[in-house]
C-alpha cells in the first residue's frame, strides 16, 4: 500500500516514483529527496502541457516554478512547500550525507498535499482522495543503505529518462503544430481546439473545487522555512540536542523553572566548539520583541558555558533581528541568517576592531582638507564611546560633495581606513550605469591596488573578492541567484559596507530591497546641492534636521579645487515663441506647408508652439545659429584657433544625429571625427568616451553630442564648453550635468595655462526653470505604472463602497478581489516578497480586504503595492487602465481632473474611429461612437466606465505611439540672442582710485613681493621699497600719501593680503603640523577649515573673531568651546604668525 494510490490509475509514472520514495524515506532519505524533486519536475511539465502554457527559455525547475503563468495556477500555500521539496532535492544532489529522514519526510508530505490538488484538478475522472498522510505506509526497515555514488547513478538514470519523455512529447507537439501551420484554416482550427481545451479544463477545475487536508500547519511551515533559510546560509547539518534544542543551565529561577534549565531553539557552532550564534524562534502570533530578553538570557548562559558570547538572532517567522550586543546597543532587522564564515568575522572583530576616529588617513589617496574632514565626519558618525570602550553608533552616512571634488577618492580613503582598522572585509559599490561602475572600479583599483575587485556587469562573481562593483539591476538579480544547491551567493551578511553612488530618493525607492536585504553599513554619495535633496533622503541615511553627515558644495570648492562657470542663455524667435505660419516669409510658408500639411486633407497647423522645438521638431537654421554661437563665443584653445573640448546634451538619438549633420554641413572644413555622437546605439561608444575624457591631450572627437550617457559620472577635465540642448527637470541631474565641466585642468590652454572657468550655453531655459539662486527641490519621482494601478484600485474601491449604491458596491468588491488575488499569488521565493511576508500573509486573507481603513491604506502603500508583478499585456493597455481609474476617482470626487481625463478618453475614441479596418476595433464601433458624443459623460455610472476600460484596453495598442512624429524643417529663424550671466564678484571698494589700486594688485600677483605676501613668506624692507615704487607711480595710482588718505595708516602688506587673500596651500601648510600632531575631531577640523577659508579670502584674521560667528556656529564658546586651552593657544599662535608676515609697510 501507498499514500499515493490515488495516482496509480491515471498518473502511473508519478505513482511509481513516489512509492519508491516512500519505501526509502527512512533507510535512504537522500534517494527519497531526489525522487520527490524528480516527481515535482515531472508534474511541472505536465501542468505546462495540460494548461497549454509556453515554457520559459530556461527550463530549469526553479524557472518552471517561477513562471508567472504557473504561479497564477498553483495555490500560494502549496508553492511554499514545493520550494522546500525543490531545495531539499537540490541539497540531496550536492550534499547527500546531510539529508535526514526528517527532511525526506517533510518533502514527501509537502508533495502529498500538492499531488492531491494536482490529481483533483487534472485527472480525467474525479479521484477518491485520501485524508492525512499515513506514516504506517513508510517501512521502518529495509535493505542496507547503498553508497551515495550508487544512488546518484540511479537518480541520473531516472532524470535522463524523464528528459527523454519530455523531449518525445515536445517533438509530438511540434509535429502537430507544423501540420496546423500548413494553412490558415488548419491553424485557426488548431487555435480554436486549444482554446476549447483550456475552457473545458477551467470548467472541470471549477466543478471540482473543494477543501483539501494539509499536512502542516502554517506555524510548522514557518519553522521549515527557518530551517531552509539556515541551509541557504550553509547550515545544513542541524542535529537535535546540538544545533536544535540545545540544553543550557543558569537561566533565572522561576516557579515554572526551579532548576534554571532551558533549551535554545538553535545554536550555530564554530569549528572550535564555541557558539557563534543563537536563534530564538517565537510563534508567528507573538510580537518579535517578546523573544529578545529570552535570547539575551540564553546568550548569557552560553557565554558562561563556553567562554564566548554568541551573536543573537530572534525571530517570529515573519521578522528576524540580529543583535551584536557587545558592540551595538540596539538590534536591527535582517532578512536571513549569516554563514559560518560571516559569523566568525563578527566574533573576530570584537578583539581586533579599532577606533577609526583616531585612524591615520592615506595622503596618497586624499590630500585636501575637506576630504579629511569628510572621513572624520563619517568616522564620528559610525563610532562612539561607552564605559567598556568604543561601540557602534550609526550605520549610515550621507556625503554631499560637489561634482569634481573627489567623492570617489574620499570614499576610497574611507574604505582604506575601515579595512585597516578591521571594520570591514567586503565592500559593494553600486551605481546606476555600466560606465560609472567601470570607472569606479578603475579608480578604486588605482587607489587600493592591494584589494581584489570585480565588476559584476562584466566579470564572473567570486565570493573571495574584497571590492564588488555593480549596477542596481545586476545586484538585484545576483541576490536571488543560486549556487551550490540552495546557498545564496550573496547572503545577508556578505558585505560589511555598501557605497551608493548618487544616492537620492528615486534610486532608493526603486532598489531599496538591496539596501534592506544586506546587513551592512551604507555610505551614500551625492553631488546634488543640499537644498535640492528630498527630506526622505536625509531620513534614509539617518540624518536628522536635513543635515548630511558631511557637506561640501560648489561655492566652497571654487576656485581653489573646482572651476566656476558662466552660463549663456541662448534663444531665438522660434525657441522663444514657436513658429507662426503668418509670420513666415513666402518661401518659408511653402516649406512649412510641405512639411506639416496632412497628406490626406492638406490641413496644416497655424502655429507650432515653442515647447515642440528640439522635442519633435528640429529646425536646421535654429541649430545652425546655436552652433555658430558656440563656435564664436565658446572658450578656445591653441591661441584661439580651436574650440575647446565641448559636450552637447541632446534630447534623443535623432536629435543628436541632426545636430551632428548640421555641424558637418555648417563646418565642412573641420577634420574627420571632430564631432561625434555618443549614445547606447553607437558601436564602441566607450572608446569615444575614453578619447574625449583624456585629461592630458586633445583628441578627436573635440565635440561630443551625448544622449544620456555622459550626463552624469563621467570625468572629462578638459571640457570648456557645455551646451544644454535639452530640457532638464531633475534638479539632481541638472547639477550632475553642470559637474561635467567643474574639474580643474592644469595645461588646457598651453603650458602653465590652466582652466580657470567654463561656459554653459543654455538653449532650453533650464537655468530659468531652476532659478539657481533660489535653488530648487528634486522633482517628484513617479511610481511604476503597476504600483499606481494597484493603489488607485484600492482608493477607488473605498470610494465606491462609501456610495452605498448596489452597482458601486459590486464593483468595489470586484476590485478588492483583484487586489487580493495579486497579493495572495505573490512568489514567496522573491526576496522582496519574503522581506514583507508578515504583511503579505495578513492580506492574503480575502476577508481582510472587506474593511480597509486609512491605516491599512498606509500599510499597503508602504509595504505591498510595489510587490505585484507586471501584467502580461502591452504597456499601452496598462496606461489606459491607470487613466480610466483616475477618471473614475475624479468622477466620484468631482475634482478638476475629471474634464482632463474625459477629454483624453474622447481623444482616444477619435483615434480608434480611424481604425475600423481592424476587426477588433470595428467590433467596438458602437461604444467608440458613443464616447464621441458630447452627452456620453452626463450622469455616467461607475459600472459603465469600468466596462469602457475592459472593452477598449486591448485596442489602445492600435493607436499611433504617443511619441510625436519627428519633423525636420529648414525655416529661417531670427538672429540668436545670447545673454551672458556673469557670476557676481563682490567689491570692497567704491571710488575710481580704489578700483585702480586694487585692480593693479589683482593683475600683478606674480610680482615677487605680492607673491610672497600671498604665500605667507616674510618680506624684507628692500622688497617693500621696491613694491612701493612699482605700486605708487605718482599718476594713475598716486603716491603713498594718497594711499594713506584713502585707506588710513593700514600696513601695506595687510592691505595687499586683504585684496588677494592668502594662498590656500600656504594657509594649509601653516596649520599642517598642528593638524598632523594629533587626531582631531570632525568639529575641530571644521573649525580650522573655517579659519583657512577666512584667510584665503581676507588674508588675515583677528584672534577675537574666533569668538564670533561663524566660529560660534560650531560651539557657542567659539575657539575655547572646541579646543582645550593648550590647543587654543597653539591656534592663536599660528594665526599671529600669519598676520605678522603681513604687518609691514
Amino acid at each position: 500500500m501507498s499514500n499515493f494510490n490515488f495516482l496509480q490509475k491515471e498518473w502511473l509514472s508519478l505513482y511509481q516514483k513516489l512509492k519508491t520514495a516512500e519505501e526509502r524515506a527512512i533507510i535512504e532519505p537522500v534517494s527519497t529527496a531526489n525522487y520527490c524533486r524528480l516527481v515535482l519536475e515531472e508534474s511541472m511539465y505536465l501542468i505546462y502541457d495540460l494548461e497549454h502554457l509556453d515554457k520559459p527559455f530556461n527550463t530549469d525547475l526553479v524557472n518552471l516554478m517561477n513562471d508567472e503563468g504557473i504561479k497564477s495556477i498553483i495555490p500560494f500555500h502549496l508553492i511554499e512547500g514545493l520550494h522546500i521539496v525543490r531545495k531539499t532535492g537540490n541539497n540531496a544532489s550536492h550534499y547527500g550525507q546531510r539529508i535526514t529522514s526528517k527532511d525526506a519526510n517533510i518533502s514527501i508530505r509537502y508533495l502529498y498535499d500538492f499531488l492531491k490538488w494536482f490529481a483533483l484538478n487534472y485527472s480525467k475522472e474525479t479521484p477518491e482522495l485520501p485524508g492525512l498522510f499515513n506514516d504506517a505506509f513508510i517501512p521502518k526497515l529495509g535493505e542496507k543503505q547503498r553508497q551515495l555514488k550508487e544512488l546518484q547513478e540511479e537518480q541520473d538514470k531516472a532524470y535522463k529518462l524523464l528528459l527523454e519523455q519530455v523531449a518525445k512529447l515536445e517533438k509530438e507537439k511540434e509535429e502537430i503544430l507544423a501540420l496546423a501551420q500548413e494553412s490558415e484554416a488548419t491553424l485557426e482550427t488548431f487555435k480554436q481546439q486549444t482554446k476549447e481545451a483550456v475552457v473545458k479544463l477551467k470548467k472541470q477545475k471549477q466543478a471540482r473545487l473543494k477543501p483539501l487536508t494539509s499536512e502542516f500547519t502554517e506555524a510548522e511551515t514557518r519553522q521549515h522555512l527557518i530551517d531552509v533559510a539556515l541551509k541557504e546560509a550553509g547550515w545544513n547539518d542541524l542535529r537535535e540536542g546540538r544545533e536544535l534544542e540545545y540544553p543550557v543551565a543558569g537561566m533565572p529561577l522561576t516557579a515554572d523553572n526551579p532548576k534554571g534549565n532551558g533549551f535554545v531553539d538553535y545554536v550555530l557552532w564554530d569549528d572550535n566548539g564555541k557558539p557563534l550564534a543563537l536563534i530564538e524562534a517565537k510563534r508567528t502570533t507573538k510580537d518579535i520583541e517578546i523573544g529578545k530578553h529570552q535570547a539575551f538570557l540564553y546568550a548569557n548562559s552560553l557565554e558562561k558555558l563556553h567562554g564566548q558570547r554568541p551573536i543573537i538572532f530572534y525571530t517570529n517567522g515573519y521578522e528576524t533581528k540580529i543583535w551584536e550586543d557587545t558592540f551595538y546597543s540596539s538590534p536591527r532587522r535582517v532578512y536571513g541568517f549569516y554563514t559560518k564564515e560571516e559569523l566568525q568575522w563578527l566574533i573576530q572583530k570584537r578583539a581586533t576592531i579599532k577606533d577609526i576616529r583616531k585612524a591615520s588617513i592615506n595622503n596618497d589617496i586624499v590630500n585636501r582638507p575637506y576630504q579629511f574632514l569628510a572621513i572624520k565626519s563619517v568616522a564620528e558618525s559610525f563610532v562612539t564611546d561607552s564605559d567598556k570602550g568604543i561601540c557602534g553608533n550609526k550605520r549610515r552616512a550621507l556625503l554631499v560633495m560637489a561634482t569634481g571634488s573627489g567623492k570617489t577618492r574620499t570614499v576610497a580613503a574611507m574604505v582604506d581606513v575601515l579595512f585597516k582598522n578591521n571594520w570591514i572585509k567586503r565592500v559593494l559599490f553600486l551605481a546606476d550605469r555600466n560606465a560609472l561602475v567601470r570607472q569606479a572600479k578603475k579608480n578604486f583599483s588605482e587607489y587600493l591596488p592591494d584589494l581584489t575587485a570585480i565588476d559584476l556587469t562584466e566579470e564572473k562573481e567570486n565570493d573571495t573578492t574584497r571590492l564588488v562593483f555593480s549596477t542596481y539591476p545586476t545586484m538585484m538579480n545576483k541576490i536571488d541567484n543560486i549556487r551550490n544547491s540552495e546557498e545564496r551567493f550573496y547572503g545577508v551578511g556578505h558585505f560589511d559596507l555598501i557605497i551608493v553612488d548618487e544616492a537620492h530618493r528615486s534610486i532608493y525607492n526603486r532598489y531599496k530591497a538591496i539596501f534592506e536585504y544586506f546587513d551592512a553599513c551604507i555610505i551614500g554619495l551625492t553631488a546634488t546641492p543640499k537644498d535640492g535633496i528630498d527630506h526622505n533622503t536625509f531620513e534614509l541615511f539617518g540624518c536628522s534636521n536635513e543635515d548630511p553627515t558631511f557637506l561640501y558644495e560648489l561655492h566652497e570648492a571654487v576656485p581653489t579645487y573646482l572651476s566656476p562657470y558662466k552660463n549663456i542663455d541662448i534663444t531665438t524667435k522660434f525657441i522663444r515663441e514657436g513658429i507662426k505660419y503668418k509670420e513666415l516669409s513666402e518661401l518659408d510658408k511653402i516649406k512649412y506647408e510641405e512639411t506639416f500639411a496632412d497628406k490626406t486633407t492638406g490641413i496644416f497647423p497655424e502655429e507650432i508652439r515653442a515647447n515642440a522645438m528640439n522635442k519633435w521638431l528640429f529646425n536646421k537654421d535654429t541649430v545652425f545659429k546655436v552652433l555658430d554661437t558656440l563656435m564664436q563665443q565658446g572658450l578656445k584653445i591653441e591661441g584661439g584657433d580651436k574650440i575647446g573640448r565641448t559636450l552637447i546634451f541632446a534630447v534623443n538619438q535623432k536629435h543628436s544625429k541632426f545636430i551632428v549633420d548640421c555641424f558637418l554641413e555648417r563646418y565642412p572644413e573641420k577634420p574627420s571625427g571632430f564631432i561625434a555622437m555618443i549614445h547606447n546605439e553607437v558601436s564602441h561608444a566607450q572608446s569615444l568616451i575614453d578619447a574625449f575624457c583624456d585629461q592630458y591631450k586633445e583628441n578627436n572627437p573635440q565635440i561630443v553630442v551625448s544622449v544620456d550617457m555622459m550626463d552624469t559620472g563621467i570625468d572629462a577635465p578638459r571640457v570648456l564648453n557645455l551646451v544644454f540642448f535639452k530640457v532638464v527637470r531633475s534638479y539632481a541631474k541638472f547639477w550632475q550635468m553642470i559637474g561635467r565641466g567643474t574639474r580643474l585642468c592644469p595645461d588646457v590652454y598651453g603650458p602653465n595655462q590652466p582652466k580657470d572657468s567654463f561656459l554653459i550655453f543654455d538653449v532650453c531655459k533650464n537655468f530659468e526653470f531652476f532659478d539657481v539662486e533660489k535653488k530648487g527641490k528634486e522633482t517628484k519621482i513617479a511610481k511604476p505604472i503597476t504600483q499606481q494601478i494597484f493603489e488607485d484600485r484600492m482608493h477607488l474601491s473605498r470610494l465606491l463602497a462609501e456610495t452605498g449604491e448596489p452597482d458601486d458596491v459590486e464593483l468595489s468588491n470586484k476590485l478588492r478581489d483583484i487586489l487580493h488575488y495579486a497579493i495572495a499569488n505573490l512568489d514567496r521565493s522573491r526576496f522582496q516578497v519574503a522581506m514583507q511576508l508578515k504583511h503579505v500573509e495578513e492580506f492574503e486573507d480575502r476577508s481582510r480586504w472587506n474593511n480597509i481603513d486609512s491605516n491599512d491604506v498606509h500599510i499597503i502603500e508602504e509595504y505591498l503595492s510595489d510587490l505585484p508583478v507586471i501584467e502580461s499585456i502591452n504597456e499601452s493597455a496598462r496606461r489606459f487602465d491607470l487613466m480610466m481609474l483616475k477618471l473614475q476617482i475624479a468622477t466620484l470626487m468631482t475634482n478638476n481632473y475629471k474634464v482632463k481625463y474625459e477629454d483624453a478618453l474622447v481623444e482616444i475614441s477619435e483615434g480608434l474611429s480611424r481604425k475600423y479596418t481592424i476587426p477588433a476595433v470595428l467590433r467596438a464601433k458602437g461604444l467608440i461612437e458613443d464616447i464621441r458624443r458630447p452627452e456620453f459623460f452626463k450622469e455616467i455610472s461607475q459600472k459603465k466606465l469600468d466596462s469602457v476600460r475592459e472593452e477598449l484596453r486591448e485596442l489602445i495598442q492600435y493607436l499611433e505611439s504617443k511619441n510625436k512624429e519627428i519633423f525636420y524643417s529648414d525655416l529661417q529663424d531670427d538672429d540668436v540672442i545670447a545673454i551672458s550671466n556673469e557670476p557676481t564678484i563682490s567689491s570692497n571698494y567704491g571710488n575710481a582710485y580704489r578700483r585702480r589700486v586694487e585692480s593693479f594688485i589683482r593683475e600683478n600677483k606674480h610680482i615677487l613681493t605680492i607673491s610672497k605676501l600671498s604665500t605667507n613668506q616674510p618680506i624684507t624692507n628692500q622688497e617693500l621699497q621696491i613694491l612701493e615704487q612699482i605700486l605708487f607711480d605718482g599718476t594713475e595710482r598716486g603716491t603713498i600719501d594718497d594711499f594713506t588718505n584713502e585707506y588710513g595708516k593700514e600696513p601695506l602688506g595687510k592691505f595687499i593680503r586683504s585684496i588677494i587673500g592668502l594662498d590656500v596651500k600656504a594657509a594649509q601648510d601653516a596649520f599642517s603640523e598642528f593638524l598632523q600632531a594629533g587626531n582631531l575631531r570632525a568639529d575641530q577640523m571644521t573649525f580650522i577649515q573655517k579659519i583657512i577659508t577666512h584667510l584665503t579670502k581676507n588674508g588675515t584674521i583677528e584672534p577675537s573673531m574666533l569668538f564670533e560667528s561663524p566660529f560660534t556656529d560650531i560651539n557657542d564658546k567659539g575657539l575655547l568651546g572646541v579646543f582645550d586651552d593648550g590647543d587654543a593657544h597653539k591656534v592663536i599662535s599660528i594665526i599671529e604668525s600669519i598676520n605678522e608676515n603681513a604687518m609691514i609697510g
